[in-house]
């Protein structure tokens, strides 16, 4: 039982260790595409220690598992991981892995379907707001201006995503500021933060007792907006940008010594007015292949019984 053993271990080590090591890094907030990147595989090797450890176990505990499991390898694979003397407690944690993955499943399930039913109802609403006149044929514009005292600005993603802004957004932002409000809200639609945001979501809804999935969760949340930052300025300029959200967030209290749900932006403005160093290239694609392979250690991990028989 050392394979299951060790893919164990290694998903604990990186779940408590990963969190620290990136809270500890400059270069975060220089580099949110990157760090984004680098979450999603310390996750999903963490994710796949549990799963492959639940298919060892599973193989060892139940027939009828090891057979599709390992249906295409030599009996002598089968032989060197030993599944015989995993003892008792293969059964009792392929069950727990299992009713973890299928949580998981329940989990990302109920964020997808509460988003769908957030996106229905603000498109009926934007259908009372904002109606089709007789004569005017319903379309899925991409661009909806609503009639509004406040200045705001928000995206519905989906299969046509939409960009929504009111009348008061267009008569404080001019020009090149209001170009910059559009281009960060097309960031997030072109990368699809949304699905991030669901999925980090359902991982520390479905498991709050495990700490790693929740700084996920809010990391994900604050660099998706640095990200769609970073979008817009690359075509507008930092200054604009800022501007762009000092203007739109303003009466919000946002930028007052009270706590608000907003409180990032005075930080992310802050960062438009005095950005930090880029990594150099080369950095930023050595951190990149590294991520890369924090997926691919489970993989090996498992597969050295095999390789040793094969080799």
């Amino acid at each position: 039982m050392l394979v299951p053993f060790a893919l164990m271990g290694l998903g604990a080590l990186a779940a408590a260790m990963a969190p620290r090591l990136l809270s500890r890094s400059d270069w975060i907030d220089r580099e949110p595409v990157l760090a984004l990147w680098v979450w999603q595989c310390v996750v999903v090797g963490v994710l796949l220690c549990c799963a492959l450890t639940m298919a060892l176990t599973a193989a060892a505990a139940w027939e009828a598992v090891r057979g599709n499991v390992f249906a295409p390898a030599p009996k002598g694979v089968v032989e060197a991981y030993a599944l015989s003397g995993y003892g008792p407690l293969a059964a009792p944690i392929a069950l727990v892995l299992a009713l973890g993955a299928v949580w998981s499943a329940v989990m990302l399930t109920r964020e997808i379907g509460r988003a769908r039913a957030w996106r229905r109802q603000h498109r009926a609403e934007l259908l009372v707001r904002s109606p089709v006149l007789p004569g005017e044929e319903p379309s899925g514009e991409r661009l909806v201006v609503l009639e509004g005292d406040k200045p705001d600005a928000w995206l519905l993603p989906g299969t046509t995503p939409q960009l929504v802004i009111t009348t008061a957004a267009l008569r404080r932002l001019k020009g090149r500021r209001l170009d910059a409000v559009i281009a960060h809200e097309q960031g997030h639609a072109r990368a699809r933060h949304h699905w991030l945001l669901h999925c980090s979501g359902a991982l520390a809804t479905g498991f709050p007792q495990v700490t790693m999935f929740a700084a996920f969760r809010d990391e994900v949340h604050r660099l998706v907006e640095l990200a769609a930052d970073d979008s817009a300025s690359r075509r507008f300029g930092r200054t604009t940008t800022a501007l762009a959200l000092v203007e739109l967030n303003e009466d919000r209290g946002v930028f007052g010594p009270g706590p608000s749900a907003l409180a990032q932006v005075p930080q992310r403005v802050d960062r438009l007015l005095s950005p930090a160093s880029r990594l150099s290239v080369g950095r930023r694609w050595r951190l990149t292949a590294t991520a890369a392979l924090v997926p691919v250690v489970p993989l090996m991990v498992t597969l050295v019984p095999a390789l040793r028989v094969l080799g």
